[in-house]
């Protein structure tokens, strides 16, 4: 076993056996042996590769499109740029240079990473210079934020409930003879149907964070970029782990691999509207990528020698690669110009 292995497995003798998300939060946050503060997992040479890591066309759009959304606010100063779960810093670090295009907006920003891994803060700091860094979107200083969200949502913790005969069992992680293994704890009454068998995932963090995003916007303008794999009211079973690059069982590794879970965009929508902002419907990441320019900037890069760029754009963009697996959803003040590429594309209390 390793170390973490042991701890959670004294845990669950000592208390029972452990909700879904309460061992996502162990095996990605534990102080010591938790996968964000004992690695940097970005990259090739770490265990999954980000779309900020394979072109800087990403993070440069994200920025232009924050930027328009300044302007067409009437360049608010001073606000916040802020990013949640920055990896590495390097979306932050291509976004901030392509701001640098309005004169005034980097000037007037004030950087805000949240992080709660130091050994990502000090990458951070490394690549991007001094930075406010926070715990929670709940500490933002109060004045307009302009944020992107890049894979966020899908690592924050889920509970996940499963249909029986008498109602929904809560899947939890348990012990068995081969050591951790899923089970279920007793049926409760859940607002919701369902098939027998089917699997629902339930992320209370996520539309707590959007929440207080959504509010911050609705009160001080700003706008929000959420950008994630998931879907729509989704159904089914999508705790994941991925490490060097592979998939493999979430119970093989704690703490050694990352765990995450789809993203349910509709949810998050729904508390966004309940705050007073305009919400976007979820778009395929290159179709929003490819209006925004993307083909272009890539071609651009080519032209200047950037031998890689054309793959790089296929792989943000195509559908059988990133381009439909991620989606991108938008959060802007009510009465404000939309974001740039989710114009046409509002959602009402009813559509969620």
């Amino acid at each position: 076993m390793t170390a973490l292995k042991d701890i959670i497995a004294q845990r669950i003798r000592a208390t029972g056996p452990l909700t879904i998300a309460d061992y996502m939060e162990l095996c990605l946050l534990h102080p010591q042996h938790g996968y964000y503060a004992t690695r940097d997992p970005f990259g090739r040479e770490g265990d999954f590769i980000t779309a900020p890591e394979i072109s800087q066309i990403f993070g440069e759009l994200c920025g232009l499109a924050l930027m328009q959304s300044w302007l067409d606010q009437g360049r608010p100063a001073p606000f916040t740029l802020a990013e949640p779960g920055p990896g590495r810093g390097t979306l932050m670090n291509d976004m901030r240079r392509a701001m640098r295009a309005a004169p005034g907006a980097i000037e007037a920003a004030q950087i805000a990473l949240i992080e709660r891994s130091p050994h990502l803060r000090q990458v951070q700091r490394d690549l991007l210079g001094p930075v406010l860094h926070l715990e929670d979107v709940t500490e933002l200083p109060d004045q307009p934020l302009f944020m992107v969200a890049n894979e966020f949502f899908d690592a924050l913790p889920v509970r996940q409930f499963q249909r029986v005969e008498n109602g929904w069992a809560e899947r939890v992680v348990g012990l068995g003879e081969q050591g951790l293994r899923i089970g279920l704890a007793p049926p409760v009454d859940l607002p919701r149907q369902g098939r027998i068998g089917d699997v629902v995932e339930d992320c209370a963090a996520g539309v707590a964070i959007i929440s207080a995003i959504a509010a911050r916007i609705a009160a001080q303008g700003g706008a929000a970029i959420i950008i994630d794999y998931g879907g729509w009211n989704g159904v089914g079973d999508t705790f994941q782990a991925v490490r060097n690059h592979r998939s493999e069982h979430p119970l093989d590794n704690p703490g050694e691999a990352d765990l995450t879970a789809h993203v349910d965009f509709a949810p998050l929508a729904a508390a966004a509207l309940r705050a007073g902002v305009e919400v976007s419907r979820p778009i395929h990441q290159g179709d929003w990528l490819m209006s925004l320019g993307a083909e272009t900037r890539a071609r651009r890069l080519a032209e200047a020698g950037d031998t890689g760029a054309m793959a790089a754009l296929r792989r943000l963009t195509h559908g059988d690669e990133m381009g439909h697996l991620f989606k991108a959803m938008a959060i802007w003040p009510r009465g404000a110009p939309a974001v740039p590429g989710f114009d046409a594309l509002r959602l009402h209390a009813n559509d969620t």
